[in-house]
């Protein structure tokens, strides 16, 4: 297990690297207000998060204003070395859909960074929230990959793994007011983390389409962060007891279906440069 810093030229920086696997009792959730965006000092920048929304709404009347968890930063324990004793807490805020537009997919987006080494303070500035994204690997040793469809609002046409985010309405969270005793923080520290795996099962079954009866064995692998536009994403690494020519087959009625063109299986032995 290690952290490890890609070069600028990369398309993406692998901030934590689990390439055993972490299972949910190794990973844990600090949530709290103490890791939401920061705002900006430049007041014509953040005025800008609302001209850009306002405008996307007026082009496109389905979107609408959705929470999602924030990426605020991690801490690693390794224990005695072995992969058993590892642990990785979370960092976790909240943000929305609507300051994701105005940040990390603004035009100007490269503003609200600071110059700093510490991920977490380079993008406090930013929306930037927690996607996920799943390995998931076939009884025949293939890998699912997706691509985006062209109406899709980021990265239209790209080719993608399974994935989506993890959601604060599913556990009932659409704010920091709750209670702030220690039992109702811990219940809700173990709430979000138990979403990180249970976010991505659902993910994997409505956008491939596979019974969640066929998927096991589903571990935490790292978290990369794109370098364009400085988009985190946690990723999982998932067995499926089906063939690869099944899902292809379930993919054709796939709940989210719409959102990507076509299911691709690729071996194993393919090298996946660029799509984390």
């Amino acid at each position: 297990m290690e952290k490890a810093l890609a070069s600028a030229s990369l398309p993406f920086k692998l901030l934590l690297s689990c390439p055993s696997g972490l299972s949910p009792p190794q990973v844990s959730v600090a949530f709290d207000v103490a890791y939401d965006r920061i705002l900006h000092q430049d007041i014509e920048l953040e005025n800008s998060i609302s001209e850009i929304w306002d405008q996307k709404v007026q082009d496109n009347k389905s979107l609408y204003n959705g929470t999602k968890f924030r990426y605020g930063g991690h801490n690693l324990l390794c224990g005695d070395g072995s992969n058993q004793d590892s642990h990785v807490c979370l960092h976790l805020g909240l943000t929305d859909y609507r300051t994701f537009m105005g940040t990390n997919l603004n035009p100007q987006w490269e503003k609200f960074l600071v110059p700093s080494e510490d991920d977490s303070i380079r993008c406090q500035h930013t929306s930037s929230p927690l996607g996920n994204g799943a390995i998931v690997e076939t009884s025949d040793r293939k890998i699912i990959v997706l691509q985006r469809s062209t109406n899709v609002g980021e990265f239209p046409g790209h080719y993608v793994f399974p994935g989506g985010h993890p959601e604060p309405q599913e556990i009932g969270i659409t704010s920091h007011h709750y209670g702030k005793d220690l039992t109702g923080s811990e219940l809700i520290n173990k709430k979000v983390s138990q979403e990180m795996f249970d976010s991505i099962i659902r993910e994997v079954v409505e956008e491939i389409g596979v019974p969640v009866s066929t998927l096991c064995n589903t571990v935490f692998i790292g978290i990369s962060r794109r370098e364009l536009n400085v988009r985190p994403t946690a990723f999982f690494s998932i067995k499926c007891s089906l063939e690869s020519k099944e899902i292809q087959q379930l993919y054709l009625s796939a709940q989210d279906g719409y959102e990507s063109t076509q299911l691709y299986a690729v071996s194993l032995v393919y090298r996946f440069e660029g799509m984390w």
